[in-house]
């Protein structure tokens, strides 16, 4: 900083050390300045002069990068040295004010919302909207845009569930052809097993595995990824029972595709003497009442308050209203000791499963007296399937379930399980599930929706014996993020939920498990146009 005086002594020039900016110009009129008041005014300018230079230092440093011209250096500097402050945080209080405003108030009924950003800048340009306007305007669009995205939730999860409760054009095609097959082929017809293994039906020597299922792509994958898991494949004897219409394509499937050594019985619902309405009342009832078939197989969403449902919970009820929980083939599962009573021991597979493991080992474990071997599914920390109690299936408001249940309990899974017959008959269990399925009917289904695990998990109430976790990994149809080194590792794994393997909608980094086992060379297979992925 340099003083600069003429001399005449009528001026005086303050001027920065490289000398082009000229900071301050002072005329001194000779005739009305003194000497003793030019100095009081260098004093006082020479006090001053360092603040100002410090302060243009910083505001020079702060936009070295923005500002370049004398005009631009102005602008910044001018505010500082005149005491104003960024002023800002004012207008931020402000908005957060309008913000508040408007987040109680009503939208104006003419407000029009534009479709888009863009849209909304150029309305705002264009009609100079003020503060409260515009968030009213942003607001709106933020709701409108929720509600579109939660209807397209929900008609996400109806068509997941009318794809996954749908049959697969090439699964129908398959049955349609065996069952053509059966009535033209007499190698399609042959008996099952061959006359001289019937013995072997009922040996307790052997590892009897149960399968019930109308899906005859499933049965194969079950059955051959069991024979071809087992350290003991001629010491199998598989039971698959399925319905009357699917009966004929099932039995030429394995009659036409051995598994040798492994022995394959096939028997319809129709073929089983005991299985009458006398012994089977109340599936009967559940099958012919129009109310639960309505239930069942009729319009989902209507009647329902879907702006008071999650998603989440919508799922779940669509999961509940599966067609195949009134479907004897799912509830045949309780009648096992009377449609097999000559065998001791067997391991109960749902038709969704896909063994990886050896699992003769399962016929050595003890129950300890009890009937069922089964997996908790309380024991793990993910939602949809490990942290099930039966706060999850019941509803506790009603004054039965309350009574005699404890929402707390440990829940189990259906999927695989080591049924002990013999001790089973010796239970009411059957009786037990026949009366809590009456108590539900009369209740119009408000004690539980979902299926037969529920009336299962009363009936095997104190009947149910632990066993390990890495025999059955559940939960392949839920969740995406399954760990593929767990699935990897675990005996059995379970597809249980909607995305099914054999479906469009199955998870395509889980669907190998299941596809390395099927025959995409077979004939059948091939002219259905079930094509490898």
């Amino acid at each position: 900083m340099q003083l600069h005086f003429s001399p005449s002594m009528r001026s005086i020039t303050i001027s920065s050390s490289n000398g082009f900016i000229d900071l301050m110009k002072i005329k001194v009129a000779a005739r009305h300045v003194s000497y003793r008041t030019l100095f009081h005014t260098i004093l006082i300018l020479a006090f001053l002069l360092p603040f100002v230079f410090i302060l243009t230092a910083v505001v020079t440093l702060e936009g070295v990068n923005k500002c370049s011209s004398f005009d631009c250096l102005g602008r910044r500097l001018g505010p500082r040295l005149l005491g104003r402050v960024d002023d800002s945080g004012k207008l931020v209080r402000d908005f957060y004010k309008v913000l508040n405003e408007v987040k109680t108030g009503e939208i104006p009924a003419g407000l029009k919302l534009p479709d888009s950003f863009d849209q909304l800048v150029y309305d705002m340009k264009n009609n100079q909207y003020d503060a409260k306007t515009f968030a009213f305007m942003l607001r709106g669009m933020m709701e409108k845009f929720e509600r579109e995205i939660r209807e397209s939730r929900f008609s996400e999860l109806m068509n997941k569930h009318f794809a996954a409760s749908s049959i697969p054009k090439g699964i129908h095609c398959l049955s349609l052809r065996l069952t053509d097959e059966y009535s033209s082929n007499a190698h399609a017809r042959k008996q099952l097993p061959s006359p001289e293994l019937l013995p072997l039906l009922s040996d307790n020597s052997y590892y009897h595995f149960i399968l019930s299922t109308d899906n005859i792509l499933a049965a194969s994958v079950i059955v051959t990824s069991t024979v071809q898991s087992s350290l003991r494949p001629e010491k199998i004897v598989f039971h698959v029972i399925t319905d009357k219409k699917t009966y004929a394509g099932m039995h030429s499937w394995f009659a036409l595709n051995p598994v040798s050594p492994a022995i394959v019985e096939v028997k319809g619902v129709h073929q089983f003497d005991w299985l009458t309405r006398e012994n089977v009342p109340v599936l009967e009832a559940v099958e012919n009442q129009n109310g639960i078939r309505n239930y069942y197989h009729g319009n989902h969403i209507a009647g329902a308050n879907l702006s008071d449902t999650t998603p989440r919970t919508f799922a779940s009820k669509l999961q509940a209203r599966s067609p195949k929980y009134i479907s004897l083939l799912n509830h045949i599962r309780i009648y096992i000791p009377e449609l097999f009573p000559n065998l001791d021991k067997v391991v109960f597979l749902d038709d969704d499963v896909v063994v990886q493991r050896d699992l003769s080992p399962l016929w050595e474990i003890e129950l300890e007296g009890k009937v069922n071997g089964a997996v908790e599914t309380c024991r793990g920390e993910d939602e949809w399937v490990m942290s099930k109690r039966f706060r999850n299936y019941f509803n506790f408001s009603h004054p039965l379930i309350a009574k005699h249940l404890d929402p707390e309990e440990c829940a189990w899974a259906y999927g695989m399980n080591v049924f002990d017959l013999s001790a089973w008959r010796k239970t009411d269990i059957r009786e037990t599930y026949h009366a809590w399925l009456k108590e539900n009917l009369k209740s119009n289904l408000t004690m539980w929706k979902l299926g037969t695990l529920p009336p299962a998990l009363i009936a095997f109430k104190g009947h149910v014996h632990p066993i390990d976790p890495s025999w059955h990994m559940l939960g392949l149809g839920y969740q995406n993020k399954t760990d593929i080194e767990s699935v990897k590792k675990a005996a059995v794994i379970h597809y249980n939920g909607q995305s099914k393997p054999w479906l469009q909608i199955g998870f395509e980094h889980l669907r190998p498990f299941w596809t390395k086992y099927v025959n995409y060379s077979n004939d059948f297979v091939k002219n259905c146009h079930i094509l490898e992925p």
